[in-house]
């Protein structure tokens, strides 16, 4: 009979505690929408060990590029338990950001510059994480233990979390993508310590759709769900930060900060419902569809001022002028030649480097009469090589005609 009763009352407690915690859980989701996040979901801290697996041979065929920090913090990245074992839950927060027009439809402004939708309104880690932060301080409050939330600057796999947190899966282009929200939207992430009631993991829903494939200009998809970020235009106008590879720079086009083409033509975007984004991450005009003349002419002090609390300061300016110029180069618009001109006696090689490229292709006229100034000035041997390059296919060019 003590038995039986003891049994009892541990049902009893194991009840209440899970009871406590569906209360709990029901809370949190109400202050998740009130705060503009329309999709919550919780996974268990040790549920993506496939994740890691899949990272670490991702690293070991050097898909990730000269993203460094990507192998110095592997053991972190691919096992949250490893980067705070006291964590037992992982909250993860889905939120919208507007893509104002057409990302495919501004590929054709060619005087005019591209930025990813993300990037086009304020920061999202700043806008994030002061939601975050009141959300997680109720949680502590709430169900007790420790908090620490995470918006994509910490060594966590975001986009693993959120399938095994059922907001969506990792599609063909290995970005994640909800049957309700689509793939316009943030990831945050919240980790506590206390026990959280879980939802299930996400399926695949991609079938064989392979669009996302099909449109990449630079081919940065080896297989599907795997991305070779060596050739991936985001890398290469964000991360990359030597010149961009010759043979990847005219299928870059105008896209001077990241690459919306595999996210645009999903066709789980055309049936998403539209989500209201907070107002922080609204386009801003000075962002977004600029002339590429007037951000060639921009230097540090202009460039810090034009981009501050938006995502693309991260870039520097002169990686920043560096993509603008091999747009210039794709623009075919003889009135951009001054721009380019004027930036081969730039400080910075990154920046003369692409002048160099960039006017062979607008006016190689103008750059044979720039050609023995240029060189005899230049001490740099990876601009040296643009200009030895150009000079070579102006004369393959003459040869062919």
């Amino acid at each position: 009979t003590g038995s039986r009763q003891l049994a009892q009352v541990s049902a009893n407690a194991g009840w209440a505690m899970f009871s406590s915690m569906m209360s709990i859980r029901r809370e949190l989701e109400a202050r998740a929408r009130a705060e503009g996040f329309p999709a919550i979901g919780i996974c268990r801290s040790d549920g993506m060990v496939l994740a890691g697996m899949r990272l670490r041979k991702w690293v070991a065929l050097r898909h990730h590029g000269e993203m460094g920090w990507m192998e110095d913090r592997i053991h972190w990245r691919s096992d949250p338990q490893t980067l705070w074992p006291e964590a037992r839950s992982v909250v993860m927060l889905a939120d919208p950001y507007e893509t104002g027009d057409s990302p495919l439809e501004h590929l054709g402004r060619k005087g005019c510059g591209t930025v990813a939708a993300y990037a086009r309104g304020q920061d999202y880690h700043v806008v994030l994480k002061k939601r975050l932060r009141r959300i997680a301080g109720w949680l502590q409050r709430a169900a007790g233990g420790e908090v620490k939330i995470f918006v994509d600057t910490a060594p966590v796999m975001e986009k693993p979390l959120a399938e095994a947190a059922g907001l969506g899966w990792q599609g063909k282009h290995t970005n994640l993508v909800s049957r309700e929200l689509g793939s316009w939207f943030f990831l945050g992430a919240i980790f506590a310590t206390a026990e959280l009631p879980v939802d299930q993991p996400h399926s695949d829903h991609c079938g064989s759709c392979r669009r996302c494939l099909d449109i990449c200009p630079t081919d940065a998809f080896p297989a599907p769900y795997q991305l070779d970020a060596r050739r991936c235009i985001s890398y290469l106008t964000i991360e990359h930060k030597g010149p961009i590879p010759r043979n990847l720079r005219r299928p870059i086009g105008n896209r001077i900060f990241g690459c919306d083409d595999c996210l645009a033509v999903c066709p789980w975007n055309r049936f998403a419902r539209t989500a209201r984004a907070v107002a922080a991450y609204r386009p801003r005009e000075d962002v977004h569809g600029a002339r590429l003349a007037e951000l060639a002419a921009l230097d540090d002090d202009a460039f810090r001022e034009r981009f501050r609390h938006t995502p693309i300061q991260r870039t520097g300016r002169d990686r920043m002028v560096r993509n603008v110029l091999v747009a210039i180069g794709n623009s075919e618009d003889p009135s951009l030649v001054d721009a380019a001109a004027r930036l081969l006696g730039d400080s910075s090689a990154l920046v003369r480097g692409a002048a160099v490229w960039a006017l062979a292709q607008l006016s190689p006229a103008t750059l044979q009469k720039e050609r023995i100034a240029g060189m005899r000035d230049e001490s740099d041997p990876l601009v040296l090589r643009e200009w030895q390059l150009a000079r070579e296919e102006e004369v393959h060019e003459q040869h062919r005609c």
